[in-house]
């Protein structure tokens, strides 16, 4: 199937026979008339068979992911570095000492290969710097230069105003609603994939 936002495939996630009780799509409310209520009407036209529950949750996680994206990543093109850069810098700050490429790899999701050319790219602009084991010449111990430092402190106040700008629609309790929720839900995903926590 083609997802709510254009580029994702739901089809696993749509199980058939099954009758949607939730409010979703039809509820009423904002949510009656977002893209992805949209798709989903389009749907059960041609397809009232099937139960397009988890497409009206996905399917807006989806959305708005892609779209937080978007205006999130502005900052970083204006200092010209990806989203996959700043994940590694972003990586390093928070944890606050020296990583091993592979535990920037575990940390930001990705592959020792994707890694390893993002901090060639990133010690070419004297943002990141490696250092090799003492013991083991094939380690290598990567930490933020002071530039590096610099550039993420920099632009991270900007990505959380941001941020608190796009939430400020939903109050106090509906912000600690949603974000218990979705940690729900992320937990579960985690322990199915074996993805570690903590």
């Amino acid at each position: 199937m083609t997802a709510a936002d254009g580029r994702t495939d739901t089809g696993g996630g749509t199980a058939g026979g099954r009758p949607h009780t939730g409010s979703g799509a039809d509820g009423g409310g904002a949510a009656a008339h977002d893209t992805v209520a949209a798709v989903v009407r389009q749907w059960r036209a041609v397809r009232p068979d099937i139960d397009t529950g988890p497409m009206e949750i996905i399917g807006r996680i989806n959305r708005c992911a892609a779209l937080l994206q978007q205006a999130e990543d502005a900052p970083l093109r204006r200092v010209g570095l990806t989203r996959p850069e700043f994940d590694v810098l972003g990586t390093l700050r928070r944890t606050g000492h020296e990583l091993t490429p592979g535990e920037i790899a575990r940390e930001t999701f990705s592959s020792g290969a994707a890694v390893t050319k993002r901090l060639k790219q990133l010690t070419e602009r004297g943002l990141v710097e490696r250092r090799g084991d003492a013991r083991d010449r094939r380690v290598a111990h990567v930490r933020l230069t002071d530039a590096g430092r610099e550039l993420v402190d920099g632009i991270l106040p900007e990505q959380l105003s941001y941020e608190s700008a796009v939430l400020s629609g939903l109050d106090g309790e509906g912000q600690g609603e949603l974000a218990g929720l979705l940690g729900e839900l992320l937990v579960q995903l985690e322990g199915r994939l074996g993805v570690p926590r903590g």
